[in-house]
């Protein structure tokens, strides 16, 4: 069940990554791509956390994938309210 549930939050996670890029795509706006990358990167977090057993969670690897993904929607967000 487990492994179920990794691999539905990998797969929204990637649909979510193509909505931020048809955004992107429609409006040019660097915040959609920053964000789409960034739930990309989330996605392929879930999918590695589904391929080993939930002991491994508390591998190094797994908080990288993820500081990664945190660390862009910050950066995306501090880029798009700055002032130019």
């Amino acid at each position: 069940m487990h492994q179920l549930f990794q691999g539905a939050l990998t797969i929204e996670s990637w649909v979510i990554a193509l909505f931020f890029l048809r955004f992107w795509r429609d409006s040019g706006d660097r915040l959609f791509i920053v964000f789409a990358v960034a739930f990309l990167v989330l996605g392929v977090d879930w999918g590695m956390r589904g391929a080993w057993p939930p002991s491994a969670e508390t591998r190094h690897y797994f908080f990288v994938a993820r500081l990664v993904a945190f660390a862009l929607l910050i950066a995306g967000i501090v880029d798009k309210n700055r002032r130019r």
